[in-house]
Order: C-alpha cells, then sequence, then structure tokens
C-alpha cells in the first residue's frame, strides 16, 4: 500500500513538499487551497493507498477530511497532516506534531481521534471560533453560556468537544466537555479552522461523529 501526498495551494512552494513529492513520486498531487469535491474525490477513488498525507493549512485539511467522511473511507485511510506554519496550525498543536514531521507523515503509525462535525455540513479538526456570543449554550447537558460572552472557542476533545467561554479579560474562561455542543444566540458567523461560515446564523451544532479519525500522530 502508498500513500496519497496532496500539497495544497502555496504549500507546494516549501520545502516540506519537495521532501514528499521526492519521497511519493506519482502519488503526489497539487491541488488547490481549501480544495473541494472535484479536487479530491476523484484522488479518493485509488484503492491502493493506506495513507492520506495533506500539506497546507488546518483549512485544507479539514477540507480533505470532509470529502473523507462523505465518501465513506474515514476509518479505511490513516491521514497525516504536514502544516506549512506549526506555529498558525491548532491542529499540530493538539495533534502534538513534530517541527520537521515528513518522517512521520510518511510512515508513522495512527491513533483513533475525535472527528467533530457540525450541523451545516463541515469539520473541525483544529479551532471553532464564535466572538462575540450572547445568548445560550449547551455542552450537553451542562449550560456553558447564559447571556454574553466575548469568545468561545471549541477543540476536538476526549469526549467529542472541549469548549472554552471567555467573559471578559479579567475572568477566567469556563472549560466543558462532552460530546456535544449547540449554540441558541445572535447572529453569528461561526469560524471553523480559520475559514468563517458565510452565511449568519442563531443556531449551530458541534458534535462527535460516529467514527473516529485514524489520525498519524
Amino acid at each position: 500500500m502508498g500513500a496519497l501526498i496532496l500539497g495544497c495551494g502555496p504549500a507546494v512552494t516549501s520545502g516540506d513538499w519537495r521532501k514528499l513529492a521526492s519521497a511519493s513520486g506519482s502519488g503526489a498531487h497539487e491541488i488547490p487551497a481549501t480544495p473541494s469535491k472535484n479536487d479530491i474525490d476523484p484522488l479518493l477513488k485509488n484503492d491502493d493507498v493506506d495513507r492520506v498525507v495533506v500539506h497546507g493549512t488546518d483549512a485544507d485539511l479539514a477540507a480533505v477530511v470532509l470529502r473523507l467522511m462523505r465518501t465513506e473511507r474515514v476509518d479505511e485511510l490513516m491521514v497525516g497532516f504536514v502544516p506549512v506554519d506549526r506555529k498558525q496550525s491548532h491542529v499540530a498543536q493538539l495533534w502534538g506534531l513534530p517541527v520537521d514531521g515528513v518522517d512521520l507523515a510518511l510512515t508513522g503509525s495512527d491513533r483513533s481521534l475525535p472527528l467533530v462535525r457540525d450541523d451545516n455540513g463541515g469539520v473541525l479538526l483544529g479551532l471553532g471560533v464564535v466572538a462575540p456570543a450572547r445568548g445560550t449554550v449547551y455542552c450537553d447537558d451542562a449550560v456553558a453560556l447564559r447571556g454574553d460572552a466575548s469568545r468561545i472557542e471549541v477543540t476536538p476533545g476526549p469526549a467529542g468537544v472541549s469548549v472554552k467561554v471567555a467573559r471578559g479579560r479579567f475572568r477566567k474562561p469556563a472549560v466543558f466537555e462532552g460530546r456535544a455542543v449547540q449554540f441558541g444566540i445572535d447572529e453569528i458567523h461561526p469560524v471553523r479552522d480559520g475559514v468563517e461560515y458565510p452565511r449568519a446564523v442563531t443556531r449551530w451544532t458541534w458534535y462527535r461523529h460516529t467514527e473516529d479519525l485514524r489520525a498519524i500522530c
């Protein structure tokens, strides 16, 4: 079995991309940043690979994992990630990726991590942000917010999601863990892995998918 290597947008000019492409040969493909269904799905039809390695941003990785979920290949393929800028990558921090992660992505083994999705057709791999927020937020049965918050951050966590609610500069953020977080608040544009949702919504849910991600980390 081999690896499907995907270089997203400007990432293909990096030294890490040259290493990845050299190691994988014909398995390396240059695709657009935040790739779409048409960019990814034809490449996923290759049954001779056991891992997908994404070189790009958190948003690029999320776009690829979304297509794995939609094509029902989450449980089949390991997922490696080589961020273009590790310091700016929340996924790299959550996964504990090394500074030079090319070898790990190409040869490392996988472990199961919760895969978080939302009720508007997306996935969340690193950081979700709602700021500011006014209304009611539940994490499972716990009331995470009733009123105002300056910022709410959501990341994948052991149970599904970890939720941090900041009410102001001088108050310690409240932290919640659960399978899902539900927002019923004034109009917002949630940000998923650095990409703002285009429509204003008053309801939003992030929740644990039925299958875990096979992350190489």
